[in-house]
């Protein structure tokens, strides 16, 4: 197998750990084992008591049932749990493709979404957003992209680098698409329920499709990427089976003290996600504030889901080089857009609570600059 390097993690790996001022974070702020511990009364002794032995395949029994309570129409049998959204796209990439397969990628995006496919064999096509129609979905692209015999079609929402969801009746006609082909929507749904405005969460895909498959995780909306487990949930359990055949010869199983407390977490999900979404509102003020001060340096469509905003510099071809000056002078981390193939954008974060302090750095940085 050959893949390409990938571009998002060569990147924190040079710098998450060492710049002291993270304003480029995906996920949302994380919290303590104990205020896990603390939402049920004996979970404590539960997590102490728990052997630290190999855990099934598929996913603990009560992760499962946890994870299976997102849906409307899963039960814990259409749920296997996966080391985080990268295991579930591997996998579940390599047991449904083979060599000359057709697939769609919506992009800009993660970068295994289109790398583990082609190192799969497929031969991939992309179903482009752009700045210059406000990231809107162009479906009269997508069908140009699809063909008859398209295999799998990855979508992201909320999506990653925007954190703009995909409109209800996009979302519909993305699913008659596939299913007038029969093929499988990959549907990355990691941000789901951080939605800024809770009113405008849209059905999961599993919901909606029989082919479909729903990416959940526990590191964005909820803030615990610690843990390093998700989910996939569809209806079809044969390809889940494929895809645990698969996982055999990946993770095997998950970790038995990440599974319980995962479980205990999702159980309480409500706890995480009002509190991330309290974090990202009042971040998004400040984030607003900033951007109508140097209106005419930085733009974005701003985002209506999740912890992330892709902000375009104006008069900047390629952010790779502003971002590392940013970090060596300043000691802020921003993603640059080179990363998914944008490079006239960074990707900005706001849902850790000391985002704050990185954005009035960021901005004296800036001034100092001028």
């Amino acid at each position: 197998m050959k893949i390409a390097p990938f571009r998002i993690e060569q990147y924190y790996a040079v710098h998450e750990f060492t710049a002291p001022h993270m304003l480029s974070s995906s996920d949302a702020e994380s919290v303590a084992i104990a205020e896990v511990l603390a939402l049920e009364p004996d979970a404590a002794e539960r997590l102490f008591a728990q052997r630290l032995g190999y855990t099934e395949s598929v996913g603990a029994p009560e992760l499962r049932a946890a994870a299976a309570a997102l849906y409307d129409t899963t039960s814990p049998d259409d749920v296997i749990v996966v080391a985080a959204a990268e295991e579930a796209i591997f996998v579940a990439y390599h047991a449904l493709l083979q060599p000359g397969d057709h697939v769609v990628v919506e992009t800009p995006c993660y970068e295994s979404a289109l790398e583990v496919a082609r190192s799969a064999g497929a031969d991939v096509t992309e179903w482009c957003r752009s700045a210059g129609n406000g990231w809107a979905h162009d479906l009269d692209a997508l069908e140009a992209a699809l063909r008859p015999d398209t295999r799998l079609v990855y979508t992201n929402t909320p999506h990653n680098p925007t954190g703009l969801l995909m409109p209800r009746q996009v979302l519909d006609r993305v699913v008659e698409l596939c299913a007038e082909r029969g093929a499988w929507l990959f549907a990355d749904e990691v941000y789901r329920e951080l939605e800024h405005d809770p009113a405008d969460r849209l059905p999961a895909a599993v919901d909606l499709y029989d082919r479909a498959l729903s990416l959940g995780s526990m590191s964005k909306t909820y803030g615990l990427p610690g843990l390093r487990l998700g989910w996939l949930a569809s209806r079809n359990r044969a390809v889940l089976a494929r895809i645990v055949d698969l996982k055999h010869y990946t993770t095997i199983c998950s970790s038995a003290p990440s599974e319980l407390l995962s479980a205990l977490a999702l159980r309480h999900r409500h706890v995480f996600a009002d509190r991330s979404r309290a974090i990202v509102l009042a971040n998004l003020e400040l984030v607003d504030a900033f951007l109508e001060r140097h209106a005419e340096r930085f733009s974005w469509v701003r985002p209506t889901a999740s912890t992330i905003g892709f902000v375009r510099i104006e008069g900047v071809e390629d952010t790779s080089v502003f971002c590392q000056q940013l970090v060596a002078d300043a000691g802020v981390l921003l993603l640059p857009g080179t990363v998914y193939d944008v490079p006239t954008h960074v990707r900005l974060g706001f849902g850790r609570s000391a985002m704050p302090m990185a954005l009035g750095l960021f901005e004296a940085w800036i001034e100092t600059r001028s």
